[in-house]
């Protein structure tokens, strides 16, 4: 059997605590030297949008967006890269060394947590893809058929959390499992029978890769095991950047969401343009089956347009998260997040 590949490193992505002292100083030299960059066209303003992980079919909407014209229709000369170290985006985005970037609602509320301003201007994503995942073959379908097995995690205490959760929705507790740091290596350790289950694994992505080696899985979201829905992927921009620089924020969603809505209407044909533009990690047939899975979690009729964010749910997780330990108690769910933008989209 060939090796089962992991191409993402994984929704929630191992938090480095970070050094106030030294984040300020970056801050106020990175503010210093940014300021408005512009290309040799005065009426074409340059910014950066960095990625959660390598181009895939959670990103099709930003390569439509470039595809389609979007960004150039608005004056935007848009940067979009993976960094060498994709958990770092929201130090950057904070730092002011990015202009904007792609994230997770539970690293943006640790972040505001540990002091870097950064907020979600838009919910690209609106339910969980973070799940537990288990091969059809081994009859584990719910979190109560976990008692006595291995569960391989990426050794991320937020993952910790959300599976006591689900354990504990079904009646167990983590003291009923035998819990194993697998680091990234999720759908390896799944499909040489190293663990009996994983969490930490998207099921529009590693469900995908699993079954295409002739593995289908059993799928357990989140959502239907107690934990409180939450967005995601989010778009973020630092706290600087939404209040002095509100038009080239404005022009940066608008032109993202056009691009969302072109590949909700046009899944495959989004997938064409990641291809084309995408590096050579883009793995053409598992993301054309995950677009698929993902275009109704873009769309979902709950909100009222394409990105919109709901003060409930950002309310509901952060009590959540409170409940874990992850974040303060003093953390205000309210800030993490803005409509503005997402609501100007039309005008």
């Amino acid at each position: 059997m060939k090796e089962v590949q992991d191409m993402r490193i994984g929704s929630f992505t191992r938090w480095k605590p970070l050094h106030l002292a030294l984040w300020f100083g970056v801050t106020v030299v990175a503010m210093t030297l940014a300021g408005v960059a512009c290309s040799s066209d005065e009426k074409t303003e340059s910014v950066s949008l960095a990625l959660d992980w390598y181009p895939n079919s959670n990103h099709a909407g930003i390569y439509a967006a470039i595809d389609q014209g979007y960004f150039t229709d608005e004056g935007l000369n848009v940067n979009v890269y993976t960094p060498s170290d994709p958990s770092s985006v929201l130090q950057s985005v904070g730092a002011g060394r990015d202009d904007f970037g792609i994230s997770y609602q539970t690293d943006l509320l640790q972040a505001r947590s540990e002091g870097i301003p950064v907020v979600s201007i838009t919910g690209i994503v609106q339910h969980p893809l973070n799940s537990i995942m288990t091969l059809k073959s081994s009859g584990i379908a719910r979190p109560s058929d976990l008692q006595g097995k291995k569960v391989g995690y990426p050794g991320i205490p937020s993952n910790e959390g959300l599976l006591a959760t689900m354990l504990a929705t079904d009646g167990l507790t983590l003291n009923d499992i035998e819990l194993i740091d697998i680091g990234f290596a999720l759908t390896q350790s799944l499909a040489s029978g190293a663990v009996d289950a994983i969490v930490g694994a998207y099921w529009t992505h590693e469900s995908i890769l699993l079954e295409l080696e002739g593995m289908p899985v059993n799928v357990m979201r989140m959502e239907d095991w107690g934990v409180p829905d939450f967005y995601e992927l989010v778009l973020v921009a630092s706290d600087e950047t939404v209040a002095n620089r509100s038009d080239v924020t404005q022009k940066l969603v608008r032109a993202f969401s056009r691009g969302f809505d072109y590949a909700i209407a046009n899944p495959q044909k989004s997938i064409d343009i990641l291809v084309e533009l995408g590096d050579d990690s883009v793995q053409e047939a598992v993301e054309r089956k995950g677009v698929d899975l993902l275009v109704p979690m873009w769309s979902d009729g709950i909100a009222p347009q394409f990105g919109w964010q709901e003060a409930s749910r950002w309310d509901s997780f952060a009590r959540w998260m409170k409940d874990q330990g992850l974040i303060s108690e003093s953390l205000d769910a309210s800030n993490a997040f803005t409509n503005k933008f997402v609501a100007d989209v039309s005008k």
